[in-house]
């Protein structure tokens, strides 16, 4: 689903998690860096590769249908457990 830096299309279901992120951007004359309490915000993919998790920042229209496709795994996976047990 991920390569490099980016997406290859959006799927139906997917394990990742789309968190929003809270952070400082680096520039010395930014509000963020001045109160050290508003930080930016961004909505990431949170995935895991290689054993490492990675954070692959999202466009605003992929954001929706990406927490829509989670949800979809999470309740599938429910329900393979539920049958399981």
């Amino acid at each position: 689903m991920v390569t490099g830096h980016r997406l290859r299309g959006l799927p139906k279901m997917a394990r990742e998690t789309v968190p929003v992120s809270h952070r400082k951007c680096g520039k010395t004359n930014c509000h963020c860096a001045a109160s050290g309490e508003e930080l930016h915000e961004s909505t990431v993919l949170s995935y895991k590769q290689g054993g490492k998790t990675k954070h692959l920042m999202l466009p605003a229209a992929e954001v929706e249908p990406l927490r829509m496709a989670t949800e979809r795994f999470r309740a599938a996976k429910s329900r393979v457990e539920a049958k399981g047990n």
